[in-house]
């Protein structure tokens, strides 16, 4: 039995696709458009292209996942579990884009301090530091869930988990780096992904 994107009638394959592909081009449109004007000042250290492979791979192994593990299938509601799926992409790619919104300028898809550069405290970032990412990685889960394979879900969690990591660590040396004791505080009183949690 193949997940509800491959199989049953043409409305999963259609939402799933839709949504899918209204991602994938919001993505690379924002990645040509946000990348840091001056190389030079880019303190990325390789994080964008890690995270990137590591995506790749992961969505890679999460549709082949749907075919070689079929009995990592979800098989309890899968209706349900689907159009969760799809509400988790649709959310998670409003919260992403939503929080890019609130850093403007400051946000870009490589790292890089900008001038003037200060601590932005507006919307979600008042307790989370990457929001961003809680979007992007809310997004992959509901991906996951839509394709309704829980092998799929966990190769997407794990490796954008840890390209996210990775670039959380340089993203924060760096604004330690340029901003010093503002970020310091602001790491002190936030949490990196969830409010109060983690």
């Amino acid at each position: 039995m193949y997940p509800l994107p491959f199989s049953g009638a043409p409305i999963y394959p259609s939402i799933f696709w839709t949504t899918y592909v209204l991602w994938f081009v919001l993505e690379t449109i924002a990645a040509r458009a946000k990348r840091s004007s001056d190389r030079a000042k880019a303190r990325d250290r390789g994080s964008y292209k890690l995270l990137m492979i590591l995506l790749w791979v992961a969505l890679a192994m999460a549709f082949a996942f749907c075919f070689v593990l079929p009995q990592a299938n979800i098989l309890w509601n899968r209706k349900a579990v689907f159009f969760v799926g799809i509400a988790l992409m649709v959310g998670g790619m409003a919260f992403r884009f939503y929080s890019m919104s609130l850093l403007g300028r400051f946000f870009t898809y490589d790292v890089a301090i900008h001038a003037g550069q200060t601590v932005i405290e507006a919307g979600p970032y008042r307790y989370i530091r990457h929001p961003s990412y809680t979007g992007g990685l809310t997004t992959l889960a509901g991906i996951g869930l839509a394709l309704g394979n829980w092998a799929a879900l966990l190769a997407l969690l794990a490796c954008a988990g840890t390209g996210y990591a990775y670039r959380m660590y340089v993203e924060e040396a760096a604004l330690v780096a340029a901003l010093g004791e503002p970020y310091k505080a602001y790491m002190l009183r936030t949490t990196r992904l969830l409010p109060f949690f983690l």
